[in-house]
């Protein structure tokens, strides 16, 4: 098995969009222009590299104290019908997030959810949860990576969960951004904070 990579690549290590003058939309952004910005806010990466075949990873965006038993308010909006996004229903429905949110190459998605429910079932409070609703989204690294290979495994989940951080977040080819294309180009993950003055609070 490869050795768990991290991901902590410098997030500073290239200009980022603005650094280039590309400006989308008019509010300012945080002070790291990061979701990090939001209080509590971590971001985690595992980065899992077979080269010639295996380009891919998990990124987890994890809130602090979110749970079954304290649940955040969320929502979902569907941009891409053939996106593998598990979760959805109770985001629609309920409007309530319980666990954090993972990013992964599409066919290990769902290896990735029974990892974060096993994660969250060894949480602080946890003990007597009967169920809960684990998110994964996908990120479909098939051009650059073997998809069907599934290279992403539990212990890379727990490790993208257990290192995540506030600050600066690493972007690029790192976590679910390493296999990543866009538009025939080379992509990887990104991130981004906007602040809004909702009335009178920002």
């Amino acid at each position: 098995m490869e050795p768990l990579d991290p991901g902590h690549s410098a997030p500073d290590a290239r200009p980022r969009a603005r650094d280039l003058g590309i400006v989308v939309g008019e509010a300012a952004t945080g002070p790291l222009n990061a979701i990090t910005d939001v209080p509590g806010v971590r971001v985690g990466h595992t980065t899992v590299r077979r080269p010639p075949g295996v380009h891919s990873g998990v990124t987890a965006v994890v809130p602090d104290a979110v749970g079954p038993h304290t649940p955040l308010p969320a929502g979902v909006f569907t941009g891409n019908g053939y996106g593998k996004l598990i979760g959805t229903t109770q985001l629609a429905e309920l409007g309530a997030l319980e666990t954090p949110v993972l990013l992964t190459s599409t066919l290990s998605a769902f290896r990735v959810a029974d990892a974060l429910v096993g994660w969250m079932l060894e949480r602080p409070g946890c003990e007597e949860v009967l169920s809960l609703n684990p998110v994964v989204g996908e990120c479909n690294d098939g051009v650059l990576s073997d998809i069907r290979a599934r290279p992403v495994h539990e212990e890379h989940v727990r490790a993208a969960l257990d290192t995540a951080s506030g600050g600066p977040v690493a972007e690029g080819c790192v976590g679910a951004g390493t296999g990543m294309v866009a538009l025939g180009f080379k992509a990887g993950v990104g991130t981004a904070s906007r602040t809004l003055d909702l009335a009178g609070r920002p």
